[in-house]
């Protein structure tokens, strides 16, 4: 809700393009835009996550340098034809990240893989696992440090048949120390919530399986780094002005394939920066009985795959008549993403959709950040959470 007719003192910037202002009455307004709930100190509130999310394409042009550096690591455990199964495990964010790539293995490599939550395989092995042949179990874990993914590494240390890597931004950790690691060389963060370590394993990872797929994937992972840069600068802009100019009581994030992945952790980004009720699913899934709870208030945002582009716009189009307001993230503007309500547009149409997901994440965290601030939040100090977690 715009600020109008209020006397104004200006205060110090915020962030590059945008200033935050203090009323006579002490209410607090960003950029001419009223602000909820705001106080004098709020110039402080995610003073550490922003500059972690906008580093998001040096750490990924980081993991693609670091990448060529450990292609042994590749040919050892990804690119290892012996092995019958790969299983990534992960918690939290890091699960989420297993599942995109999951999906990217079976695609690219053709090969059997699954992602499972890290206490599946400590607690219920037999049940997530059929046994039969060679497994690669690779960690995924920010920290190196999360109790239950290192459980579940040693809960297989000394069964023949299954081998452990990982992948971490914390060389010395006991992730890193424990097996055969691919770091992240600028994933590493201050702020608890996940972001540019996210993006920057999960580019990492793939960047490793396009290695071991050839060529032509290797090249799209390369075309990947070099639109990062572009992406997060869009990305923040128009993250800002959503989030001034949209309040919305629920959130929907939708998306299949290796896009599942990205819409969970969209999901968790919103309900850890901004503590709002947000849900996601696969898109179509959605239909089947879910999408009762979208009513006029509701975000529905669709991560856009050029694979299912035509099945999944009518499902968006279906909640839209329903009262939801639409937001698509998608390669390429068309005719067919007129009705929705806001559009972004990553562009790369000439990429796989897997290739493209990463590209995703950097204007679905700049949501989180900014709803974060515009409802009075501190994303940088998220209640209950911690940066690790053990048990």
């Amino acid at each position: 809700m715009r600020a109008k007719n209020r006397e104004r003192n200006r205060i110090k910037k915020v962030s590059s393009c945008n200033e935050w202002f203090i009323s006579a009455a002490g209410e607090a307004f960003y950029d001419g835009r009223e602000y909820v709930n705001g106080r004098l100190d709020v110039v402080q509130k995610g003073k550490i996550t922003l500059p972690e999310i906008g580093g998001q394409a040096e750490a990924i042009a980081a993991a693609w340098i670091g990448l060529q550096e450990q292609k042994e690591w590749v040919s050892s455990y990804i690119g290892n034809e012996s092995f019958d199964e790969i299983v990534f495990i992960g918690s939290g964010s890091s699960y989420y990240q297993a599942m995109i790539m999951a999906a990217t293995t079976r695609l690219w490599l053709g090969r059997r893989a699954v992602a499972l939550p890290s206490s599946d395989i400590l607690l219920f092995r037999e049940q997530s696992v059929a046994g039969a042949g060679r497994v690669l179990l690779v960690g995924v874990s920010r920290s190196g440090e999360s109790s239950e993914v290192i459980l579940a590494l040693e809960s297989v240390s000394g069964l023949a048949d299954w081998t452990s890597c990982g992948i971490t931004c914390y060389p010395s950790s006991r992730l890193g120390v424990m097996t055969d690691c691919l770091f992240s060389p600028l994933g590493q963060e201050s702020s608890t919530v996940m972001t540019k370590s996210f993006s920057s394993m999960t580019y990492m990872m793939q960047s490793a399986i396009a290695l071991a797929a050839g060529t032509s994937f290797a090249g799209q992972m390369e075309t990947v780094k070099d639109l990062a840069p572009d992406i997060v600068g869009r990305s923040a802009e128009f993250a800002e002005r959503l989030a001034t100019d949209y309040r919305h009581e629920k959130y929907i994030y939708l998306g299949m394939g290796s896009y599942y992945g990205v819409a969970q952790e969209a999901c968790l980004k919103l309900k850890e920066m901004a503590y709002v009720w947000t849900e996601s699913y696969g898109t179509l899934e959605f239909r089947h009985g879910p999408k009762s709870i979208v009513e006029p208030g509701t975000l529905v945002c669709l991560l856009v795959s050029e694979q299912a582009r035509a099945y999944e716009l009518k499902v968006a189009e279906e909640m839209k008549e329903y009262g939801a307001s639409v937001l698509l993230l998608t390669a390429a503007k068309g005719e067919d993403t007129a009705f929705a309500d806001e559009v972004f547009e990553i562009g790369a149409v000439y990429l796989s959709d897997e290739a493209r997901a990463v590209l995703y994440l950097p204007l679905l965290q700049y949501i989180g950040f900014y709803t974060a601030l515009q409802r009075g939040v501190d994303p940088d100090h998220p209640r209950n959470l911690t940066q690790v977690v053990t048990i």
